[in-house]
């Protein structure tokens, strides 16, 4: 990465983004020919569908935070570690807001299969995330990512360990 004058601006993103989706839409249709129809309910339906459409929301604010309040392509193409506003409470909020809008529109379907699919999304950002951008922006900013890590998370969003960025 060195020799390179900035990070990769897409990076592993589409094919984290079309992993996601491509689980979404296989549940869908595995629900559509019933292969789901043991995860229906109808006596948590109401509050399923709440939880989705507050995920959805949640899922639209934590993109525009991390897209166009952060303006992260401008940060990736200046060489700067993003470290403040979403990012200081999430390292990948674009991935995170992806698989929160994703398993919020999952929650309207009233079915509880639908709910291993968040454990899904986590695993597909944390193996991809891992192995490909961590590396880079390790190997591109040294200590201060590391210790940028140590304080954040990689794809839930949550209160920093420590407010030094």
């Amino acid at each position: 990465m060195k020799g390179k004058e900035h990070l990769p601006l897409y990076g592993v993103g589409p094919i984290c983004v079309a992993t996601m989706v491509f689980l979404f839409l296989a549940a869908i249709i595995m629900r559509y020919f019933g292969f789901l129809d043991s995860g229906a309910t109808e006596i948590f339906r109401v509050p399923l569908i709440i939880a989705g459409v507050i995920l959805i929301v949640l899922g639209v604010y934590i993109w525009i935070q991390a897209v166009i309040v952060s303006k992260i392509d401008r940060a990736i193409l200046e060489n700067q570690l993003l470290t403040t506003g979403i990012y200081l409470w999430v390292r990948n909020p674009i991935y995170s807001a992806i698989a929160m809008a994703l398993t919020g529109a999952g929650l309207l379907f009233a079915n509880i299969w639908f709910l291993l699919l968040p454990i899904l999304y986590w695993l597909v950002i944390t193996f991809l995330m891992k192995f490909t951008e961590e590396k880079w922006l390790a190997e591109r900013y040294g200590q201060p990512y590391m210790d940028y890590c140590k304080n954040v998370n990689r794809c839930i969003p949550w209160f920093p360990k420590a407010n030094k960025h």
